[in-house]
């Protein structure tokens, strides 16, 4: 048995002056065979036609989806995600490919980021194997990605023809 439990603590300042520390997100992740293990995410959002709203990486072979729920249906490559995609994730669905930040971004194959754009963050280096893409010729490094890809994009998207027709 394998599991994993992140505590982010928050500290707050009250009006009164006084700061009270609060537990904020916890989050229990396992191996173990449970239930939710076997949910599969409901995917809504279709990638061809659509190619517009998910932007590629400029330093890896995969694409930008800002929202768990904009997760496509069909597109079958590597996908990086918010790491809250954990919340969600079904072994049967999606492999796990990697984390797309830092040493364990570069140990997946992430470049880093291209001369002509580390001259336009005036001289903040960003961490080698950050994931970024770019905007009206800017580079834009998205929070903590996790890389992902959809083990049957085809069969999720017959299921999402035949309720729909």
């Amino acid at each position: 048995m394998y599991g994993l439990a992140v505590n982010h603590r928050l500290s707050v300042f009250t009006p009164d002056g006084m700061t009270k520390r609060v537990n904020g997100l916890t989050r229990w992740f396992t191996n173990l065979d449970i239930k939710k293990r076997h949910e599969e995410l409901i995917l809504v959002k279709k990638y061809a036609g659509h190619e517009d709203e998910y932007p590629k990486y400029d330093n890896y072979d995969a694409i930008e989806v800002s929202k768990v729920a904009d997760i496509p249906f069909d597109y079958d490559g590597v996908m990086g995600v918010p790491i809250t995609f954990l919340d969600k994730y079904c072994p049967a669905q999606f492999e796990i490919v990697g984390f797309g930040s830092g040493s364990f971004g570069v140990e997946v194959g992430v470049k880093g980021y291209r001369k002509e754009y580390l001259d336009k963050l005036g001289g903040t280096v960003p961490a080698k194997g950050n994931l970024y893409y770019v905007i009206e010729d800017s580079p834009v490094t998205p929070y903590k990605r996790i890389l992902i890809r959809n083990k049957h994009p085809e069969l999720q998207k017959r299921r999402s023809e035949a309720c729909c027709v």
